[in-house]
């Protein structure tokens, strides 16, 4: 096995191992995915004390995935920490040094996670996300802070071709979740740091026998435990706030294959232009 030469590739490696791994390596592998700046410097020891396994399960983790020990892992880490930090001066220095240096710094950022993200993406996963939300008879839809404009946008598109959207997140919890039924879908978003309501309602939807569909950032994400289908999108900023393009993207490209899926049925705006909402 061709052990992997970045991050990057370590984790489309660890993603691909996570259904098989037992409950340590699962922990460990979850770590490397949501805590990449940590790993960098965290040495064994540390590591393995707060994953409350033995140091040799570590080792014999690393060298798994065809690496001589958790050193190369830490390495790999702080490869991927470095060129984090060296794409934030470029883009600093480029914004200080000429008008529109910032810019084309965003753009290749955005361009970078846009590929990754669809390229990355799991053809049966995507298709069983199309199936559970076009054969919904309603989907619930939920996503907080930073994710609560792409939710707005998902339950708004979802329900110019579904008979049912309900968006959950703008009232009382407990009084929105008594309406969750077993044959509907739940829908959610949420990015690292991840917002708590959003985790517990997809954890109850679960409980609940609610099919859940996440739209994340990594296999390490909370949703991910809940979700049947999670679909994951890069969040990589320029600066240290995290990027929703890709997020934003990939909810487009499943709403269309969603409406498509149905006939692509024309929204009806018949009552918004009787309403003479649009200008």
């Amino acid at each position: 096995m061709k052990a992997p030469g970045s991050y990057q590739e370590l984790a489309e490696l660890l993603r691909s191992r996570l259904p098989k791994l037992a409950s340590g390596q699962l922990r460990l592998a979850h770590l490397l995915l949501a805590d990449p700046e940590g790993t960098a410097y965290r040495g064994i020891s540390e590591a393995a004390r707060l994953l409350e396994i033995r140091e040799s399960s570590v080792t014999r983790f690393a060298n798994s995935l065809g690496l001589p020990g958790y050193p190369d892992i830490m390495e790999l880490c702080r490869t991927w920490v470095a060129e984090q930090a060296q794409v934030a001066r470029r883009t600093e220095h480029a914004a200080e040094a000429e008008p529109g240096g910032l810019l084309s710094a965003v753009l290749e950022q955005e361009q970078t996670n846009l590929s990754r993200t669809f390229s990355h993406l799991e053809r049966p996963s995507w298709l069983r996300a199309v199936e559970l939300l076009a054969r919904a008879p309603r989907v619930h839809v939920m996503g907080l802070r930073e994710c609560r404009p792409v939710a707005d946008l998902a339950a708004q598109r979802l329900g110019e071709v579904l008979p049912a959207v309900h968006r959950l997140g703008g009232g009382s919890l407990p009084d929105e979740l008594r309406e969750l039924c077993e044959d509907e879908v739940l829908l959610v978003f949420s990015v690292r740091r991840y917002a708590a309501d959003t985790v517990r309602v997809a954890g109850y939807a679960r409980e609940t026998g609610l099919p859940v569909v996440a739209l994340t950032d990594n296999a390490a994400s909370p949703l991910v435990e809940s979700a049947e289908v999670a679909l994951f999108a890069e969040t990589s900023g320029v600066s240290h706030s995290r990027s929703l393009t890709a997020l934003t993207a990939l909810t487009q490209a499943l709403i269309t294959e969603v409406a498509i899926e149905l006939g692509d049925p024309k929204p009806d705006h018949r009552l918004l232009d009787t309403l003479h909402f649009y200008y």
